[in-house]
């Protein structure tokens, strides 16, 4: 089992978070792709960017934070952060 957890902050308050579970035999990267797709669906956002950070983030820790800069559209919050809390 992948779970993935997702929440969104504004001013250092959680304001949403949810966790997705992927049970498949997709490789990690298919899971963080599948599971960030199913976080941004639940929270009506579009998808993030990965940009360098973010991906350098994700290799050391299983954890990233997506601030205004990798989303296209405006965004009401200041940051969504995923973690990995579980993997197989």
């Amino acid at each position: 089992m992948f779970r993935m957890w997702g929440k969104i902050f504004h001013e250092n308050h959680m304001l949403k978070d949810t966790v997705i579970c992927i049970d498949s035999d997709l490789n990690r990267t298919r899971k963080v792709y599948q599971a960030l797709e199913e976080i941004c669906y639940e929270f009506d956002l579009s998808k993030p960017l990965w940009l360098d950070h973010n991906k350098n983030d994700f290799i050391h820790h299983s954890k990233t934070r997506f601030n205004s800069d990798s989303f296209v559209e405006d965004i009401d919050f200041d940051f969504l952060e995923i973690q990995v809390i579980e993997e197989d």
